[in-house]
């Protein structure tokens, strides 16, 4: 981490949680942020997954460019795949303030936005226009909190997106719209899904059609959910979103509502990572995401049985230079115990299912 880098941090600690957040979204806009310019690659790093061709493994997940106003930047940060979002067809203003916590005994932090964003209309318009640079950029796509029929919102912000993004995220397990998390059941499942596709279907370019899970299922919840993504024709898995646990936590905020990311999250995310690895056999390729900080974390995701990983609440603490070291970290150990991505994924999955 760059002496800039560790002093716009310390600065940005000072201030209220959401408030540095919307300042960090205004320093990458304005280019007072510095950036690698391009993710690192290489040919052990390189790998296609799900149609798409990533430089990297190294992914930004959902919830950081809520409303795709800086992707150019983003995707000039060392990322191999951007995702912004979450969409809604209709804007809405999400839960009221405070609604985000730093729990920096905790390195996590706690969130109850409740998809606040600008739309899906505004938000797609932006990916349309996004510089094209080799780095995949994908929207995570969810429902109203007031609407009728939520299965009904997913398809039709899929319709909108489906010609101007890379991959779709279906987010059914944020914990901070009440029972979007019902959706995770296997019917609804299996009906919101197809919905998502035949929006999908219906657009030339086709974008693959990711799925977001829950890392609280038990283990019913999570084989009815693994037959789903294994029959749909779903092209990816998410593991994990946030989580509703507060178990062994130091801060004072440990008590808000909302989700929980970060540092706490990564043993149980992995554990839920590598439980879905074996329930679906390899048919279906991983995102491992949940508390990775470190080469270390993103290297046993993958041996957990991701694909690829991302990150989020970490860049909090470590700003977006941990994207390139963790990448150049991957490669590094990749070259040295001489071996590849490919092997490497689910390698350990039964040790961490355990």
């Amino acid at each position: 981490m760059s002496l800039i880098e560790r002093a716009g941090l310390a600065a940005l600690h000072r201030l209220d949680p959401e408030r540095a957040h919307d300042l960090s979204l205004k320093a990458l806009s304005t280019g007072l942020v510095p950036l690698p310019g391009k993710p690192f690659t290489s040919p052990r790093l390189a790998r296609r997954l799900a149609g798409l061709d990533l430089p990297n493994p190294v992914g930004l997940a959902a919830g950081y460019d809520k409303n795709a106003r800086v992707i150019g930047p983003l995707t000039r940060a060392g990322f191999g795949f951007v995702e912004v979002g979450a969409a809604t067809p209709r804007p809405q203003p999400g839960n009221a303030k405070p609604r985000l916590f730093r729990l920096t005994e905790d390195r996590a932090i706690i969130n109850r936005f409740g998809f606040n964003n600008e739309g899906a209309e505004a938000i797609c318009a932006r990916l349309a226009a996004r510089p094209r640079n080799g780095v995949p950029v994908g929207l995570n796509i969810g429902a109203n909190k007031d609407s009728a029929d939520r299965a009904a919102d997913f398809a039709h912000v899929a319709s909108l997106a489906a010609p101007v993004a890379d991959f779709l995220t279906i987010n059914v397990s944020s914990p901070n719209t009440e029972k979007l998390r019902d959706l995770q059941g296997a019917r609804a499942l299996s009906a919101l899904i197809q919905g998502v596709l035949d929006a999908r279907n219906a657009s030339e370019s086709r974008p693959p059609v990711f799925v977001k899970i829950a890392p609280d299922l038990d283990e019913r919840a999570l084989a009815e959910l693994a037959a789903v993504l294994r029959d749909s024709g779903i092209d990816s898995a998410i593991a994990t979103n946030t989580t509703l646990t507060r178990d062994g936590l130091a801060s004072p905020y440990a008590g808000e509502t909302g989700g929980l990311s970060g540092a706490p999250l990564f043993e149980l995310s992995t554990k839920m990572l590598a439980r879905l690895y074996r329930r679906l056999g390899g048919s279906v390729p991983i995102i491992g995401v949940g508390g990775i900080s470190s080469v270390e974390q993103a290297w046993a995701k993958i041996e957990a049985g991701a694909s690829a990983v991302q990150i989020y609440s970490a860049l909090i603490y470590q700003g977006f230079s941990l994207a390139e070291r963790i990448a150049r970290g991957i490669d590094a150990r990749l070259a040295a115990e001489n071996t590849t991505l490919a092997d490497l994924t689910g390698s350990a999955a039964d040790r961490w299912a355990a």
